[in-house]
């Protein structure tokens, strides 16, 4: 498969040869799902925590005899009826990890670069490294591309070029091995350079 590269720098635009291994299947939509809710699943911190009575410090005390006060029975002020007592049924932390093979994970990958460059979401581009890293040269350089709300992907993403557009919230920058499924549908179109096309295509194929 050959499409034409975008050059948003200088120079011409020249076709590129695309893996139709990857970059020409057929979508599955089943597959993409599960995968992209076992990516997100993963991200989840899990890190919520409550104590119980008996985490809860103090209370070892019994805080009244047990008969004869007319008071109603306790055996701990950190019961769950007291105010500063522990939690009935508390929160404790868990993994929300989801296993995915790594076929399902390459065939999910397949499936969404496949379908990107389908709807023309992703474009092949050759970018050149600013020679600073000026805030105003990477809104210029959106411009050129067509606006933000893009992810970047690239072999290596040249240090200057990165500086220049970390700040703005709707654009991703990622080297093309750092990237999953859920990456590639979070933004609205994807920019790929070659070097990484070439490298979905080795991985992948």
């Amino acid at each position: 498969m050959q499409v034409n590269g975008m050059v948003v720098s200088s120079g011409k635009a020249q076709p590129v040869e695309l893996a139709d291994a990857v970059f020409a299947v057929p979508y599955n939509e089943a597959l993409l799902h599960q995968v992209v809710v076992a990516q997100l699943a993963g991200l989840r911190s899990g890190t919520a925590a409550q104590k119980n009575r008996s985490a809860v410090r103090g209370g070892g005390r019994k805080p009244w005899k047990q008969k004869g006060s007319g008071r109603a029975r306790a055996g701990s002020i950190r019961s769950p009826l007291w105010r500063g007592g522990g939690r009935a049924f508390p929160g404790v932390t868990q993994n929300y990890a989801q296993k995915v093979n790594k076929k399902m994970w390459a065939g999910a990958m397949r499936t969404a670069l496949a379908e990107l460059l389908r709807q023309g979401r992703l474009q092949i581009v050759v970018v050149e490294d600013f020679a600073e890293p000026r805030a105003r040269w990477g809104r210029d350089w959106l411009q050129k591309v067509g606006g933000s709300d893009l992810l970047l992907v690239m072999d290596e993403v040249p240090e200057n070029l990165f500086l220049a557009l970390r700040n703005f919230p709707q654009v991703g920058m990622a080297g093309w091995q750092d990237i999953g499924p859920a990456d590639l549908l979070r933004y609205g179109r994807v920019l790929m350079d070659a070097q990484a096309a070439a490298k979905f295509g080795e991985v992948y194929g």
